[in-house]
């Protein structure tokens, strides 16, 4: 029993190495570990079969633009703190008694479940899952779910087997993972006997609920999209409190001569991203430069302490405080009308040119140019044709 154990250690383990990859990503470690990522994601986006599974449902790049998105994004940074909370005060109280020799851990959460630490992970999990909404995280989160309930299965057996009387009345006492009164009437909903095929059933069920919910949800992000289009090019506001400054300024700036050149001779459908000049995630979008190839920088604990606890701030101010004085920024040097556009190709199956398609998760987009905008006055500050990758090269990034 002890290597199937091992494995399923070992598989929860990499589960959560993929689930921080928004952490890795930004710190110096992001190189050695796409060495050995980033293969695995270019293989799941060979073909539509599992390219579902490299793309993203809910707004990463984009500040959310309904209440909705908004509750969703605070409910992931409460549920990953909460959980972490929940998994680290379980795990001190079970190593207390054992260092003190006090036996078994049987108050605080443990008085009512018997797997609070597992709960706490699956907690968290569901905490990654928003805060790094790829669908990979999603489907992950569902196997590590089947993971937890063998690995406490495998740990009652050997408790019944040393302290059978004891674990047993302890166990008549309490729930699983959840209180004795609610997996009592989730058992009396689920029209099975016997508790693996209960378990079969549970954990099939928030599988599906968790990825069809996924899928709704991105459904959802892209009938909210602040978008303004002419048929051909469409913007999307990082800021969408930017959305007037688009549908009054955009259709004379695609059609100032730096600009319409470049589109024109890019053929096909067109989608720009606009933000502040000093957006920090600008380089998720096109590779923009080093500045913006966030592994690069030393902010590492700055960015993930924003990135949890102010989980708005750090999209609308573009971490401020690292880049003070910047043009574009709050407090900056610059003009607060002057906006950064960044200009992708967009190669959709059907050559629609609508949000849906645009967004698609087979649609191939190519970073072409970006070019820095004075709203205002309209003056084209800057134009700069742009490498065909991102700033962490192919890897599969947000589109939104």
């Amino acid at each position: 029993m002890a290597q199937p154990k091992v494995l399923w250690r070992s598989a929860i383990v990499l589960y959560f190495i993929i689930g921080l990859e928004v952490l890795i990503m930004i710190s110096p470690a992001a190189g050695f570990f796409y060495a050995a990522f980033n293969p695995v994601l270019l293989s799941l986006a060979q073909t539509s079969a599992t390219r579902w599974l490299t793309a993203f449902y809910l707004p990463h790049m984009v500040s959310p633009s309904t209440p909705l998105l908004q509750l969703i994004r605070l409910a992931g940074s409460v549920l990953f703190v909460v959980g972490a909370l929940m998994f680290l005060g379980c795990a001190g109280q079970v190593y207390y008694h054992k260092f003190t020799r006090k036996g078994a851990a049987l108050g605080g959460l443990y008085a009512a479940i018997r797997h609070p630490q597992y709960l706490g992970l699956a907690v968290i999990g569901v905490g990654l899952s928003i805060l790094w909404p790829r669908f990979l995280t999603v489907a992950l989160w569902a196997v590590m779910v089947a993971l937890y309930y063998a690995l406490a299965r495998d740990e009652e057996r050997r408790m019944l087997g040393q302290f059978e009387a004891t674990y047993r009345d302890y166990m008549t006492r309490t729930g699983m993972f959840l209180p004795n009164t609610v997996e009592t009437a989730i058992g009396r909903i689920v029209p099975f006997q016997g508790q693996t095929s209960r378990a079969i059933i549970v954990i099939g069920g928030l599988a599906a609920v968790a990825i069809g919910g996924a899928f709704g949800l991105r459904a959802y992000t892209l009938d909210t999209l602040p978008l303004w289009s002419d048929g051909r090019v469409t913007a999307l506001a990082i800021l969408p409190t930017d959305l007037p400054i688009l549908e009054h300024r955009m259709p004379a700036v695609v059609n100032s001569p730096e600009i319409k050149t470049r589109v024109d001779a890019a053929g096909g459908a067109i989608l720009a991203y606009e933000m502040p000049t000093a957006y920090v995630m600008q380089g998720m979008i096109a590779d923009t430069g080093d500045e913006w190839q966030l592994y690069k920088r030393h902010h590492t604990l700055e960015m993930i302490a924003d990135w949890i606890f102010h989980p708005f701030g750090h999209l609308e101010g573009g971490h401020a405080a690292m880049h003070a004085g910047m043009p574009g920024m709050p407090g900056g040097g610059g003009p607060g009308v002057l906006r950064r556009l960044i200009f992708l190709r967009v190669d959709t199956e059907d050559g629609a040119h609508d949000p849906a398609a645009l967004f698609a998760i087979n649609a191939r987009r190519s970073p072409l140019f970006l070019a820095d905008v004075d709203m205002h006055t309209l003056a084209v500050q800057t134009v700069r044709d742009l490498p065909k990758d991102t700033g962490w090269g192919r890897v599969p990034t947000p589109s939104f």
